[in-house]
């Protein structure tokens, strides 16, 4: 039996191969064994151990359902077999929850919570966030991506490094739920960093040519919401 095409819009989550692959051996299973289970006690009846192979290998991802399956299979939970979750619904694969679970906890209909997380477009109330970050464990570097503001605090970031920095504490404190001298202290540091990239100057030859500033200002932007969490957590340590 054929495996059945993904629904249009519901693309696997990322899925960590490497992951599914040591755990299948830890359990001294082989590929055959995974597909029998997955066909005898999960209802996947066109699963054969070359799918499994094809998982394993990166040739194929599983689909959400196929995902829970397979972590049933090897006994673990479906975020071991899951890469970094960005989105709100591989968040939610990774908890091991079903979309009514979330939409019950936050407190919004099925269909509503369903049509955010395919637009990946959290639109809910500063209380339905602190439920959906609580409910999906989310870091608040996660909770700013799920909730689609990693873009505009990118924004903000890069001008406040580029131009004064003072001017923009009280924008990030809109975006990020930081306390204002976390919110300076970071935007400081990073201010400096950035300044002295692009001010700094060839010396005794130790720095190859086409390292030019502007390329170092380039690359240091390019990673602005990194570098930021990066200083919040050494406010915090």
């Amino acid at each position: 039996m054929r495996r059945p095409p993904a629904l249009p819009n519901q693309p696997g989550p990322p899925f960590n191969a490497p992951a599914a692959r040591r755990l299948r051996a830890a359990l001294g299973m082989g590929p055959a064994h995974v597909a029998h289970d997955l066909r005898a006690s999960y209802g996947l009846p066109y699963a054969t151990p070359d799918l499994v192979l094809a998982w394993e290998r990166g040739a194929l991802i599983p689909s959400s359902p196929e995902l829970t399956a397979l972590a049933g299979v090897l006994w673990c939970a479906p975020g071991e077999l899951i890469g970094r979750p960005r989105t709100l619904r591989e968040h939610r694969i990774a908890r091991g929850l079903a979309p009514e679970d979330v939409a019950l906890a936050v407190g919004l209909d099925l269909l509503g919570y369903l049509a955010m997380e395919e637009d990946e477009d959290w639109r809910g109330t500063e209380r339905q966030s602190a439920v959906l970050a609580d409910t999906l464990g989310l870091s608040l570097p996660d909770f700013v991506t799920v909730t689609g503001k990693e873009e505009k605090l990118a924004e903000l970031l890069r001008n406040a490094v580029t131009t004064r920095w003072q001017a923009y504490v009280r924008q990030v404190g809109k975006v990020v739920p930081l306390d204002k001298r976390q919110i300076e202290d970071a935007l400081r540091e990073l201010h400096e960093d950035y300044q002295g990239r692009m001010t700094a100057t060839l010396a005794w030859g130790n720095i190859p040519t086409t390292d030019s500033a502007e390329d170092r200002g380039r690359d240091f932007l390019a990673g602005i919401v990194t570098h930021f969490w990066n200083e919040v957590g050494k406010g915090t340590a």
